[in-house]
């Protein structure tokens, strides 16, 4: 899934919310786990393979929250980083969505409950994937996006006031 800055070439829309995101519970936010790994704190990291995201915090801390990823051959591994945050985000599906899912709309408001971005997104540099909400939540925990990784929306909402625009991330197999 993508989003990405209004541009009539790439036919994305995002739209921003103007309210504060809604509070999350503590129940909704990451649980505070020991970390090993080569990643300074502050970074993102996503272990596909243990379908888990961890924002890591330092001092052999992380908090881990379980997401939803790229289902077989949308999987991807890298280092990027945050270019954009955006609440209650429009979606338009992208080529390869739209061709397997024609009957979806060209443009579905944030906000909507059919919108797959949920509560809020944090854009990848690239443009192509997102760290996002999601409007199903059952599909966390699962290989089932086409490349994005899907949090529930009260964690999405924690990790959106935790990191800023060039935050990096590291997603591995």
């Amino acid at each position: 899934m993508r989003i990405g800055v209004p541009s009539a070439a790439a036919g994305v829309v995002l739209s921003i919310a103007l309210s504060a995101a809604a509070p999350t519970t503590a129940a909704a936010r990451g649980e505070v786990v020991h970390f090993r790994g080569d990643v300074t704190p502050g970074t993102v990291l996503v272990r596909t393979s243990e379908r888990r995201l961890y924002y890591v915090l330092g001092d052999g801390l992380a908090l881990r929250y379980p997401v939803g990823v790229g289902r077989m051959g949308k999987q991807w591994s890298g280092v990027t980083y945050i270019e954009g945050k955006y609440l209650r985000p429009a979606w338009s599906p992208p080529p390869d969505v739209k061709r397997d899912k024609p009957s979806l709309p060209d443009i579905i408001p944030g906000g909507s409950p059919h919108n797959p971005m949920g509560e809020a997104a944090l854009t990848l540099r690239g443009g192509n994937y997102a760290i996002h909400g999601t409007n199903a939540p059952n599909s966390i925990g699962r290989f089932v996006s086409y490349g994005c990784i899907r949090m529930h929306n009260d964690d999405v909402l924690d990790l959106f006031r935790r990191v800023s625009v060039g935050t990096p991330v590291v997603v591995t197999h």
